[in-house]
């Protein structure tokens, strides 16, 4: 049998706790924002161009007179499916890799690592430029994309706690019952592999939010008229000096979004790693 991974009555940690609040307003506004948004949008004015926030436009408007607020609330979606479709893409290939290698030492494992180590040499901005250059843009290839960037990282990282857990006198038990290869993985490792790799899961949702944001300020994410933050922000670039507000909000919710999971990773951290609870977190 495995070991229990978390003991019980314990406490979630308060930055832990805030952080899921955070999160959790942004993802109820991102599933709401179209239809508490005060305006479309869509919504074109020119005579309501660049105009600075107001009763009526609290984020103000820009250059084609859209409200900021209505665009920053209909476009959180794009930075959250991004962040956690693009981290469960790289838990779904990157996992499998690991346990593989840890488990099949030989050819198989040099295989799988040796090709680990040639994308993770290469920088995530220039991996993700490589894999959506040869084809459109658009948000499913965004996120497949960054997905993909960090499938080496989770390799890496499920194939270390592997090689740990493999020594375990609960892995010897199985394989002295006869227990095959798929049991072992399965039933035995993956279960007591799962705090390391959620608490990389949680911060690597970090990341993938933020390289997705620079994939689409570089004009490879979700096109115009999308109101995708990373495009938001790099639409606004003209106005930065006579219309600020038009970037900054944007900027602002994807700085807020970014702090809050990282929150959240840090706080499973403390939850989660045996050495560092009871330091008073919460």
């Amino acid at each position: 049998m495995s070991a229990s991974l978390a003991a019980p009555g314990l406490r979630l940690p308060r930055t832990l706790l805030v952080g899921l609040v955070i999160v959790g307003v942004i993802g109820v506004l991102a599933v709401l924002g179209p239809w508490i948004a005060p305006y479309d949008p869509q919504d074109f004015s020119m005579r309501m161009r660049l105009k600075p926030p107001s009763a009526a436009h609290w984020f103000g408007t820009d250059e084609f007179g859209r409200d900021v607020l209505s665009r920053v609330l209909s476009g959180a979606h794009y930075s959250l499916a991004m962040g956690f479709g693009a981290t469960a893409i790289s838990l779904a290939i990157g996992v499998p890799l690991g346990l593989l290698a840890a488990f099949h030492r030989g050819w198989v494992e040099e295989v799988i690592m040796r090709g680990v180590d040639l994308l993770i040499s290469l920088p995530p901005v220039l991996l993700g430029l490589l894999i959506l250059a040869v084809t459109e843009p658009g948000l499913f290839k965004t996120i497949l994309a960054v997905g993909l960037v960090y499938v080496p990282i989770m390799t890496r990282l499920a194939r270390a706690v592997a090689l740990e857990l493999l020594a375990e006198d609960f892995v010897e038990a199985a394989r002295a019952r006869g227990e095959g290869a798929w049991h072992i993985l399965v039933r035995e490792i993956l279960p007591n592999a799962w705090p390391p790799l959620i608490v990389e899961t949680a911060l690597r949702v970090t990341f993938a939010i933020l390289l997705g944001s620079a994939l689409s300020f570089l004009g490879l994410g979700p096109q115009p008229p999308a109101s995708e933050w990373g495009l938001m922000i790099a639409e606004s670039r003209p106005f930065i000096a006579e219309a600020p507000w038009i970037g900054l909000a944007p900027g602002l919710c994807l700085c807020l979004l970014l702090i809050a999971v990282n929150v959240v990773g840090e706080g499973l951290r403390d939850l989660l790693d045996p050495r560092l609870r009871g330091r008073g977190h919460g």
